[in-house]
């Protein structure tokens, strides 16, 4: 079964991460899936704007746990290589020129958060919950840092990044990490409102408006291509790293690792 589900209506298409039965967690054929279909998207003319959300009662969990498996027992070259793919995926859903709304009908965790905050404009059921949950593992959400800081800014990013809490659909609304939170059962109807929008939009100058906040906002698009490379390089080798190491065994154990009992 495909990872990712693809449907087009009206010129919008809706990518679906596609696996329910693990809370659309992240592995790599995920990772690699969406990536591209994402860049089909980018050269479909007939594409007006692009929905991303998920299967079932989850957006996306962040990473999938046999993923995680063999990502820890994995050499730090692999990590990195492992680490690069995920930021090809942000970057790509960043930067892409047709307008992107997140639809969080659930949570949404670690890599998941960071596609919220790659989208354009972020829609959260209220019964949504968010978590950027890295510390507890011993790791740091570095792949997504610059696109989740993006959003939500430098002082919140100190706060949720170090204490690894999980916050509800309000409080990602007050931070600036979604930008409506509806009830569940309006969801759909509050995407096709900004769908609607959008569609009244000129297409050209809705891909200018998303450049010209690109071009203000980073005006060196190099660097934010350097920052990828070098946080991947961080979580490669915290992955292998002791405190990594056991931050993964005791999830995997579901004991707490060593630092917390200490």
């Amino acid at each position: 079964m495909s990872a990712i589900a693809l449907h087009h209506a009206d010129g919008v298409s809706t990518l679906t991460l596609n696996r329910a039965k693990v809370h659309n967690a992240f592995d790599d054929a995920l990772i690699a899936e969406l990536t591209e279909r994402l860049r089909e998207l980018q050269e479909d003319d007939r594409v007006r704007a692009v929905v991303l959300t998920g299967e079932g009662k989850s957006f996306s969990a962040g990473a999938d746990l046999g993923w995680m498996r063999r990502m820890a027992e994995a050499s730090e070259k692999e990590n990195r290589k492992d680490a690069r793919q995920l930021a090809k995926l942000m970057r790509v859903l960043n930067g892409l020129d047709k307008p992107t709304i997140a639809r969080v009908n659930g949570a949404a965790f670690g890599g998941g958060v960071g596609l919220v905050a790659c989208c354009d404009i972020a829609i959260a059921a209220e019964s949504a919950r968010f978590g950027l949950t890295e510390t507890r593992l011993g790791l740091v959400p570095a792949v997504i840092s610059p696109y989740v800081i993006d959003a939500i800014g430098a002082r919140q990013a100190r706060r949720w990044f170090l204490t690894a809490e999980t916050f509800d659909a309000t409080t990602a609304e007050k931070m600036g990490l979604v930008h409506q939170v509806v009830a569940d059962a309006q969801l759909d109807g509050a995407v096709q409102e900004i769908v609607a929008r959008l569609r009244e939009a000129g297409p050209r100058a809705v891909m200018e408006a998303k450049r010209l906040v690109a071009r203000i906002a980073h005006p060196e698009p190099k660097l934010r291509r350097e920052l990828d490379e070098t946080n991947a390089d961080l979580i490669a080798t915290l992955r292998v790293g002791e405190e990594g190491q056991e931050g993964l065994q005791a999830f995997f154990d579901k004991r707490k690792p060593r630092w917390a009992r200490d």
